[in-house]
């Protein structure tokens, strides 16, 4: 392999780890929403509304 290619691979290597690591990063580091995971609890209607138990 010449020296181009080299450069070239270990370029593209390094960008796409270190852009890999980046948004990794910033998934795990993302405060979760407030708001309720369900649809139901979140429903204005209250016949729709589930009681918890």
């Amino acid at each position: 392999m010449n020296t181009s290619a080299l450069i070239i691979m270990l370029t593209t290597i390094t960008l796409v780890t270190g852009l890999m690591i980046y948004f990794f990063f910033r998934v795990v580091n993302t405060p979760p929403k407030p708001e309720p995971d369900s649809y139901i609890d979140n429903d204005d209607e209250p016949e729709r509304q589930v009681s918890n138990p």
